[in-house]
């Protein structure tokens, strides 16, 4: 007779092989088929709603790794929300105005050169009409790439900044700060790129390390040192990393308390800081100087000195902050060329004076320099400090500069007139700093700390951009007497008619009349005609918008979001614009939570670079590991660090992958006759395993619920993964195998077991959807008993209280240290030849501590089938032939010898029964009953 037939094998159409590449764009098409996502809000329609609102990516180039650490990380939220019991609605979105967009159209029609100001190049409307075809080309492409990867989404109607309605909506914002009086135009110095020729805000610059000479220059004092007037020749000495900004000069700040000192150095006397002078005089090489007088900054006030080497003169200012780190303690200020400079140029009444050009050359007033660069003028401002004999010593320093985001290039701090937005008028910002400690949650916690410094000393906002493609500013000028015309309602009239219209394509289209209300006069000189303002919006106020243009425009979300998501840059990006923006209209922050993941980094945790040469595409990773190994990586990972990705760590996540999957596989195997209305046992009728791996299901649905209501999706991988692999694959699986594939197919105990198996299934895909998002909804289709169309249609486990045993839970722990040990003193028999099969083995527990002999007795029966042996016994005997004494629970001794009798041919176990029916000679008394049932 063939016993195999008589065996209850697993049986499922469930594929061993995921073959994720062909797979998913089958699923892909199948929920596009069944309108997933408008399923999942009908479903949802009666529940608790809950936002995670879109940072919008820029739509410029396919998508990246970050991308997909970005997107998928949104879909785990999403996902997860729903099936906690919300209604977690997504629309995407995308940022499609700004500089690079525009960057690359003006290459791609050859507007790109030093000398071509691209405002006035070609009809503004057909520049933006190339630039919304760019625009909507990468959105469509990086649309399918970001559904590529199982996001869902409200993908058709996604919320996009260059829409009519949302530009309409990024004027009015603008109005409503004007309407505050928070809105002014001014001469300030700003963050310059002279490539682009546009300021740029703090977001848009990056700091990058570079080399360059530092200069000691000594500035002759006009008259003599009030506390050393025998000094020869006094002059002060300042320290910068950026001569080309010597040119514009203007005064030169102390600070008031410390302590400064003359250096009589041959004929000339040099005034620095003492606590920096023996450094400057290393540096200098001044080894003969002598300290004629120390005395505090604050009697170098008002001292008047000549510049170094231009026909003019300056004063001495206090200034608290001067530092003593480094340089000389005395630092030369440029009104027009620094942040503090300009604020100490105000307070004294200096001009905002500013020699260098939107293209970064210096003016023609500029004696010897003129019309070079700031970058050529360098090394010859240094040579001529040389020449006049105003250097005292250069040094070549490394440290970081502030470099345009886009183009790459260092930037120049350089005061232009701007528009900006007040941060400390009418409490701006100490009512963001408020809300930052108290209206929002930061996760992780440090985030708080960064976003809050970040906006503690930044200074106002430069809204301004010297470009095309945006949102223009709303403002006009007089054509008489150039009074500035900007008022709110005039911003809410020219909204509505972007509104109505063509969006911000209407203020090229028309002429500032018909832009204007009807009767609109100068309030200075009663004139009608104006002209339009040539400046657009900073592309992080158009997005710092979005809360407004999508939240409270669309009828499915409302204000304000649960949550935003993005990466940490995002605490001077995204988060930044649109805290302020939202707490200078509405005095409330626009989230309620703020996630901050890290970056994607390489295996050894460098920056992916193409120059490096370790960028690793999407495009290159799917056809290899299928979407949801990528989805695996993002959840495996603790975000809140820098993500690292490489072919060791992906491979490693497969293998884990492929764990997970054969976990289902095996589970539907072993469902493949099991009807849960027909075949489903009462809690009651379990064996006492089945109720251990329950409460051991029941502890992992309470921590991965947990863990995903805390954004912890790396505890949620790590906790399943290891269920899979210890609980199930090698201790309750192991276990029940023998159960599920030698008992009657009826048997009441092995429908117990399939019970069990049914139940952890069932958990199991729910748990993972969100992250195995492919994989849960392949298997759910092949689970037995009614369910959801989708896996995705299902909400989380709820889990029964009887499951959770905490007396049994103790026992447990107790007995499986003891298997430990077992399988210890099985390995050595193994590795003494005395046995293969732990099924030959007979165990025997020779001596045990106290708590031990009374746990084992009461689970006597379920010993060999726990230990995977024949036999156990717990009394007499002695002589077995392997003897082995634990090291981890003192007084446990076991013996191993074979076990008596002979094999099963059917279940493998020895037994003395076998041979004893004669219809059925190699069967065990066992399996003997189940065929002779069967026939």
């Amino acid at each position: 007779m063939d016993y195999k037939a008589t065996l209850n094998l697993p049986k499922t159409d469930f594929p061993m092989k995921a073959n994720l590449a062909q797979a998913e764009p089958r699923m892909l098409a199948w929920w596009d088929e069944i309108g997933i996502y408008k399923r999942l809000r009908e479903a949802a329609a009666d529940r608790p709603l809950w936002i995670l609102h879109d940072g919008p990516p820029y739509a410029n180039g396919n998508i990246h790794m970050g991308h997909v650490l970005n997107k998928v990380m949104k879909d785990l939220v999403v996902k997860s929300r729903g099936m906690l019991g919300f209604n977690a609605v997504y629309v995407p979105g995308w940022d499609c105005h700004g500089l690079p967009i525009e960057h690359q159209v003006d290459k791609e029609l050859g507007l790109d050169t030093a000398s071509v100001d691209v405002r006035r190049a070609m009809d503004p409307l057909e520049k933006i009409g190339k630039c919304r075809a760019y625009a909507a080309k990468y959105v469509q492409i990086q649309r399918e790439e970001f559904k590529r990867l199982g996001v869902f989404g409200d993908w058709d109607n996604p919320y996009i900044t260059m829409a009519p309605g949302y530009q309409a909506v990024i004027a009015r914002e603008f109005g409503r700060f004007v309407g505050k009086g928070l809105v002014y135009k001014g001469l300030k110095p700003v963050h310059w790129c002279m490539h682009d020729k546009t300021a740029l805000a703090q977001a848009e610059v990056e700091y990058e390390e570079q080399r360059t000479q530092s200069v000691y220059v000594k500035f002759p004092l006009v008259a003599l040192l009030p506390d050393a007037p025998n000094a020869p020749k006094p002059s002060l000495v300042i320290w910068t990393t950026t001569p080309w900004t010597l040119p514009a000069n203007l005064a030169i700040a102390v600070h008031p308390e410390e302590e400064y000192v003359a250096l009589e150095v041959g004929s000339e006397t040099l005034v620095v800081a003492a606590k920096l002078a023996e450094a400057f005089m290393g540096v200098a090489r001044l080894s003969g100087a002598r300290r004629v007088a120390t005395f505090p900054g604050l009697r170098l006030e008002g001292l008047e000195y000549r510049h170094a080497w231009i026909d003019r003169t300056g004063k001495v200012a206090s200034a608290r902050f001067v530092a003593m780190d480094t340089g000389t303690g005395l630092v030369h200020i440029a009104p027009g060329h620094g942040e503090e400079d300009y604020e100490l140029g105000r307070a004294l009444g200096l001009k905002i004076y500013n020699p260098v050009d939107d293209d970064g050359r210096f003016v023609a007033e500029v004696e010897h320099f003129a019309g070079l660069t700031v970058w050529e003028a360098n090394p010859k401002i240094i040579a001529h400090l040389r020449q006049v004999g105003a250097l005292v010593a250069e040094q070549s320093l490394t440290h970081t500069y502030p470099h345009c985001w886009r183009c790459k290039n260092p930037t120049l701090f350089r005061a232009t007139e701007q528009w900006f937005i007040a941060l400390d008028k009418d409490g701006l910002r100490e009512r963001a700093l408020r809300a930052i400690r108290n209206d929002v949650r930061w996760i992780p916690a440090w985030g708080e700390e960064r976003i809050f410094n970040m906006v503690a000393h930044r200074p106002d906002w430069t809204i301004s951009r010297q470009r095309v493609w945006g949102v223009p500013i709303v403002a006009f000028y007089c054509e008489r007497c150039d009074t500035v015309l900007l008022e709110e309602r005039i911003v809410e009239h020219v909204a509505r008619i972007f509104r109505e219209g063509g969006g911000a394509d209407e203020w090229y289209a028309r002429a500032a009349r018909d832009l204007l209300p009807a009767g609109t006069r100068c309030a200075k000189c009663g004139d009608t005609e104006f002209r339009k303002e040539t400046d657009i919006l900073d592309v992080w106020f158009d997005s710092g918008c979005s809360h407004a243009a999508v939240l409270e425009t669309r009828p499915e979300l409302r204000w304000p979001a649960e949550l935003y998501l993005e990466g940490s840059d995002q605490h001077r990006g995204w988060f930044h614009s649109s805290l302020l923006e939202a707490m200078g209209t509405r005095n409330a922050p626009p989230y309620q939570a703020v996630l901050t993941c890290g970056f994607v980094v390489d295996g050894e945790g460098r920056k992916m670079s193409k120059s490096v040469g370790n960028v690793v595409a999407p495009a290159d990773l799917l056809p290899k590991y299928g979407a949801e190994v990528l989805r695996l990586w993002v959840a495996a990972e603790d975000y809140t660090e820098d993500i690292r990705l490489s072919n060791e760590i992906m491979d490693r996540l497969a293998d884990a992958y492929r764990r997970m999957r054969n976990t289902f596989r095996f589970l539907l195997g072993n469902l493949g006759d099991f009807d849960p209305a027909r075949d489903r046992q009462a809690y009651a009728q379990l064996d006492e395993v089945d109720r251990w791996i329950l409460d051991r299901l029941a502890r992992l649905v309470d921590r991965v619920r947990r863990a995903y209501e805390e954004y912890q999706f790396h505890i949620v991988f790590h906790s399943v993964h290891n269920f899979c692999a210890v609980d199930l694959s090698a201790l309750y699986l192991d276990v029940v195998k023998d159960r599920l594939y030698t008992s009657a197919p009826d048997d009441p105990r092995r429908r117990a077991a399939q019970t069990a198996c049914y139940d952890i299934f069932q958990a199991l895909a729910r748990l993972m959807a969100p992250i195995l998002t492919f994989t849960a909804e392949e298997a759910w289709r092949y689970a037995p008993g009614p369910r959801s169309e989708s896996v995705h249609l299902e909400r989380f486990p709820e889990v029964p209280l009887e499951w959770l045993d905490d007396t049994l839970k103790a026992e447990w722990d107790r007995l499986l240290e003891v298997r430990r040990e077992v399988a210890k003193a099985l390995e050595t028999a193994r590795a003494q030849k005395l046995i293969g099969s732990g099924l030959e083995a007979r165990v025997r527990v020779e001596s045990a501590p106290e708590d031990v002999p009374g746990l084992l007795g009461a689970k006597r029966a379920l010993l060999p089938t726990l230990f995977i042996v024949s036999r156990v016994d717990l009394e007499g005997g002695g002589g077995e032939r392997v003897r082995y004494e634990s090291q981890d629970i003192p007084g446990l001794v076991i013996g191993v010898d074979r076990a008596p009798g002979e094999k099963c041919e059917r279940c493998w176990t020895r037994s003395e029964e076998v041979g004893r029916d004669p219809a059925h000679p190699t069967l065990c008394a066992r399996c003997v009953r189940v065929v002779t049932r069967a026939r």
